[in-house]
């Protein structure tokens, strides 16, 4: 919160700065002033701002002399100090030099301030020479040797070419650029060349003043000596000056401090004369010998600047490189092509500083040379490897998005290619999705497979970039045709493994209806396509999010994938995992029809209507639960079935449970002889249950003993509890009788009959006469129905021991003892019966 503050509180300290300096200066017109940078100048009395053109958005750098500072001054110094600065601004307008400042908007004068407009400044050298500098404006020894180069070159220039002799080279007036390029600055004393009259060069000598203001003179502790001793002013009075500047890189300060002390720098110039030299300790040993020669009292003995240039300070492999860049305008394309091709051996032994605004600015210029792009754009990526993403974001971004756009020279899609992981570490995600993901697209149209396999190889690296309309839309579709149409082996297997990679970002809709359809349209059978395709399948049905359905591996993956198995050129290790990707797809669909199948059956047995035959089921099931011994066989047959009691009501039965339609078949003559005859023991339940549990009992004709000789052609209807067929249709003119009934179908066993009262007024239940097709045997006789009026005469009450008349008809059998033996072995059913039954 503190950095906060103190941020808020300088800025709003600039603006107010500002507000009283620039509101009434012409180049705020043209120009927005943002925060202060540096100073410069004699005194540093220049205060140097950000900026930039309100038109073009041009970043600029604005120069502001507030008058304000002359207060105190006298007005002559005050009128010889701002003439001074014009004139030094406007010579420095004139003038255009690589190394010389350039000046973007002329000098504006308002009544509170100087103001003029230049290239972006970093800072002036006297903003970063000494102790007390930052660390990260420090300079580096490279930087230092490249920059002094520079100086010379300025020099040159302004001696031999402009004639000028500039007089006040200082650390004050050297400016350093955004580029970190070193610029001459400060003409404000400079001399131009006034010839003789034999036509020799002639710089008019201005000595030095005591009645003006020390700034506006050349400074004493850079003046060299001649000018005090000899009143001579030549250009080599500049290298003295450059001399005294180079020590004073190195050691922080000046030969020797004068000020305004003239005197003093007289007897400073005396001792110079006689070759009494400072310590130079911290001065580099290659440089030793060069700065004493600078620093010679007599000028005509001070080497020149192309010499210089040649000593073994200067031929350092960073400083050269350096020194060709600021020349690299004047080389063709062959010889640039040179250079570039061994700038990466060199950039990594350079200070990312140097190599981040001294190299970079100028293999960015190259952008605009097409040709020249694919031998730059490696050099770029590099720096930009070893920047941070800010530094990438505001230095190189902006520079390469033009170039996201270029397909032509194909080697600079290929060269982004194999830096795309880079590109996608440093660029913000939207601008992936603005800049870089058009570029991919264009990777995968291009004709060179060396570049659509890197794009296919990147491109799943950062699907979760990519929202899923693009995928859906773009990516996809791009892919699967690539696929299709290329002739390359290579291609299309990276194709494959590609969209394998992209499954996890898509829904399972897509991939059933645009991914699995693409892959049967696949023409080509080379075993690395096919087990390309094998793994895609495995991850869509191994995978929890996508999953292919039943259906669709019954009708489409498995008759595509079988005849894959048997293609030829597979070796055994491939043959194993296609058959093993069959069989689990096999699997699944038996697993997955046979839940359905089964889920079907349940739902259709709960919903189908109840029958007799199944509460009979129920009612079985329950009383075989709870029979204790198979003594009480009878007694458990009655319970069995005395929810059909016609003497008991709805509301006392018990509930009956949902089971599957009982299915009971009369085993042969020969099981009957080991188990139970279940028919006889049904039959005396059931006459049990209609009230008279005594009327077999006391005649043993009623125990049926007729077999399995007949049953009914009703194969809902159980055979063991049919009442016996009648051997005429007497019995159904008997309306009077209340005891008839048609079958089990017909009986309702929660007491929802017709009742109606006899005449003793007992509650009887109405029963119907059978309607039962029965298969009569081979000799049967037919009989006088007597079992139906025994029954009746039993339930009215009689108790009269039934004859011979009354008995009713039997089938006739040839063993008449076998039958009763069936008959006692009837009385019980098996427990196991019931169980097979039901299972």
């Amino acid at each position: 919160m503190d950095v906060i503050n103190k941020f808020y509180s300088s800025a709003v300290q600039t603006v107010s700065q500002l507000s009283g300096v620039l509101p009434g200066n012409n180049v705020t017109r043209e120009y927005e002033v943002s925060e202060q940078i540096c100073t410069a100048g004699v005194g540093l009395m220049w205060k140097v701002y950000n900026g930039h053109k309100k038109s073009t958005k041009q970043e600029v750098s604005v120069f502001v002399f507030e008058k304000k500072c002359l207060e105190r001054w006298s007005k002559d110094d005050r009128e010889t100090m701002l003439e001074t600065l014009r004139r030094g601004v406007q010579q420095l307008t004139k003038i255009r030099h690589p190394h010389v400042l350039t000046v973007q908007h002329p000098l504006e004068e308002s009544r509170d301030s100087l103001a003029f407009a230049t290239e972006p400044v970093f800072a002036s050298l006297a903003n970063v020479v000494g102790d007390s500098v930052r660390s990260d404006k420090k300079l580096y020894d490279v930087e230092i040797r490249h920059g002094l180069l520079q100086l010379f070159d300025g020099l040159q220039f302004l001696h031999n070419d402009a004639k000028i002799v500039h007089r006040n080279i200082s650390a004050e007036t050297i400016v350093i650029n955004k580029n970190r390029s070193w610029k001459l600055f400060g003409f404000d004393f400079c001399i131009a060349n006034q010839p003789s009259t034999n036509g020799t060069a002639h710089w008019p000598c201005r000595e030095h003043s005591t009645n003006l203001h020390v700034l506006a003179q050349p400074s004493l502790e850079y003046t060299a000596p001649e000018l005090a001793l000899n009143s001579v002013n030549t250009p080599d009075s500049d290298l003295f000056s450059l001399g005294v500047l180079i020590f004073t890189i190195y050691a922080g300060k000046p030969l020797k401090m004068f000020g305004s002390d003239y005197s003093g720098f007289r007897r400073y110039a005396n001792e110079l004369n006689q070759r009494k030299y400072p310590a130079m300790n911290a001065i580099p040993n290659e440089l030793t010998e060069s700065l004493k020669s600078l620093l010679h009292p007599s000028a005509s003995l001070r080497p020149r600047l192309h010499e210089l240039k040649q000593i073994a300070y200067f031929q350092d492999v960073g400083v050269k490189t350096l020194s060709y860049l600021d020349s690299l305008y004047q080389w063709d394309n062959l010889q640039k092509s040179k250079f570039y091709k061994g700038l990466p051996q060199i950039i990594p032994t350079l200070p990312h500083r140097v190599n981040l605004h001294s190299i970079l600015p100028y293999l960015i210029k190259e952008f605009v040379n097409s040709p020249m792009i694919p031998f730059v754009l490696p050099n770029v990526l590099l720096i930009a490897e070893m920047s941070s993403q800010r530094e990438y974001c505001d230095h190189i971004l902006p520079h390469l998005k033009p170039i996201f756009k270029l397909t032509d020279p194909i080697q600079i899609l290929l060269i982004f290619m194999q830096k795309m992981d880079l590109l996608l570490k440093l660029t913000p995600a939207e601008e992936v999705k603005q800049s870089v993901l058009p570029l991919l697209y264009r990777s995968l149209e291009c004709d060179m497979p060396q570049i659509q396999e890197l794009c296919l190889g990147v491109l799943p690296t950062f699907s979760t970039l990519i929202d899923y309309n693009a995928m859906k839309n773009a990516v996809i579709p791009r892919i699967k045709k690539l696929c299709l149409h290329s002739n390359n082996v290579s291609v299309k297997v990276n194709c494959l493994i590609s969209i394998g990679k992209l499954l996890e970002n898509l829904d399972k809709w897509l991939v059933l209806d645009e991914i699995l359809p693409f892959l049967q349209h696949i023409q080509s059978r080379e075993p690395a396509i096919v087990m390309a395709i094998i793994g895609i399948y495995k991850i869509a049905m191994t995978n929890t999010k996508l999953g292919i359905t039943k259906d669709v591996m019954a009708h489409k993956c498995i008759p595509f994938l079988v005849p894959l198995s048997v293609e030829n050129g597979l070796t055994i290790a491939q043959f194993n995992t296609i058959i093993a990707l069959i069989k689990e797809m096999l699997a699944r669909v038996e697993q997955e029809q046979r839940e359905k199948l089964q889920q079907l059956s349940t739902i259709q047995r709960d919903n189908k209507p109840k029958d007799a035959s199944e509460i009979l089921a129920n009612e079985l099931e329950n009383n075989t639960q709870t029979k204790t011994n198979s003594n009480n066989g009878n007694k458990s047959d009655d319970d069995m079935f005395s929810g059909f009691s016609v003497g008991q009501t709805a509301a006392t039965l018990a509930p009956v449970k949902t089971k599957e339609q009982l299915k009971i078949t009369h085993n042969t003559a020969n099981e009957a002889t080991t188990k139970p005859d279940m028919f006889s023991s049904l039959m005396q339940s059931n006459l049990s249950g209609l009230g008279t549990p005594t009327a077999l009992a006391t005649n043993p004709q009623l125990s049926l003993p007729f077999g399995n000789n007949w049953h009914s052609a009703n194969p809902l209807v159980m055979n063991h509890i049919l009442a016996t067929p009648q051997a005429n249709s007497n019995s159904s003119s008997n309306n009077n009788s209340n005891n008839n009934f048609s079958s089990l179908d017909d009986l309702d066993p929660f007491g929802a009959a017709k009742q109606t009262n006899n005449a003793n007024g007992a509650n009887m239940y109405t029963l119907q006469q059978p309607t039962v097709n029965y298969i009569y045997p081979t000799g049967y006789s037919a009989v006088n129905n007597s079992m139906n009026n025994s029954i009746r005469h039993q339930n009215m009450g009689a108790t009269a021991t039934p004859t011979a008349a009354t008995l009713p008809l039997l089938p006739q059998t040839q063993q008449q003892q076998q039958a009763q033996t069936d008959g006692k072995n009837l009385n019980m059913l098996s427990q196991q019966d019931i169980i097979n039954f039901l299972n």
